[in-house]
């Protein structure tokens, strides 16, 4: 689990590094709100929301930082903590039917 505050720079650092095809799942606490960054291209991410909103937005690196502070406010308004999973490589149902990191 991250803090709030350290959430944006630990983040960004973690998609520095990630391969293309590969995704994070970030939710909060209570793990019944998140949203998912995929790694799309070389310099192109995907970030799907699902909690309040159900939304897409798709960005470069410089832009990311932006998109992740207004889904701080509006996905984990009273969350202090919240949790960042590794999944792996992305496949087709991610879209239907959201996987699930057994703990």
């Amino acid at each position: 689990m991250i803090a709030k505050e350290t959430f944006i720079d630990s983040l960004l650092k973690k998609l520095k590094i990630i391969p293309v095809g590969h995704y994070y799942d970030v939710r909060s606490y209570k793990r019944d709100r998140g949203f998912y960054i995929i790694k799309s291209k070389e310099d192109e991410y995907c970030i799907l929301e699902r909690g309040f909103f159900d939304e897409e937005f798709v960005s470069d690196f410089n832009g990311l930082t932006g998109i992740f502070k207004k889904l701080l406010k509006r996905e984990f308004p009273r969350s202090h903590k919240l949790r960042i999973y590794n999944m792996g490589e992305i496949n087709e149902c991610i879209f239907k039917k959201p996987k699930r990191k057994v703990i």
